[in-house]
């Protein structure tokens, strides 16, 4: 794990978060990914937070899920700051001022130091509201992966 990430973030923080993106799938045929970036790259320093949330979106292959339901929660430490990308299939069904609301509580508890809290709930929140849109269906399958990308 990188020293930033450590610093916020203990192993059993990204196993809760783990756990709650697998529970908050339980209830939504969305695909929920947290991504963690101590740093962007030299070539990246141009780059908008949104283009660098979208590179890593296609690079987990979360472009690829059945229904384009894949949503992504992408932290980029250094710049403390953060983004949340939904694929087009919920982008098409959801108003992206759902989002802006979340990423703002999120951001509360990233304010006072919270940081397990906050992505946990961001991760609560995305599922509670995906569920009204895209309920679980009786042969949905885990298409991507629960784990937290740390990189």
């Amino acid at each position: 794990m990188k020293n930033l990430v450590k610093q916020i973030l203990s192993n059993e923080d990204l196993t809760a978060i783990a756990s709650a993106i697998g529970t908050a799938e339980k209830t939504t045929a969305g695909e929920i990914r947290v991504s963690i970036r101590q740093k962007r790259k030299w070539r990246e320093r141009k780059q908008s937070l949104e283009e660098l949330a979208r590179q890593e979106f296609h690079m987990l292959g979360m472009t690829k899920t059945k229904d384009r339901t894949g949503i992504l929660v992408f932290l980029l430490l250094e710049d403390k700051k953060f983004y949340i990308l939904a694929d087009e299939g919920i982008h098409s069904q959801v108003a992206d001022g759902v989002w802006d609301t979340i990423a703002k509580e999120m951001s509360e508890h990233f304010s006072q130091k919270n940081f397990r809290l906050g992505i946990v709930h961001g991760v609560q929140s995305v599922g509670a509201e995906l569920s009204k849109y895209f309920p679980r269906k009786s042969d949905d399958t885990n298409e991507l992966p629960d784990d937290v990308r740390v990189r």
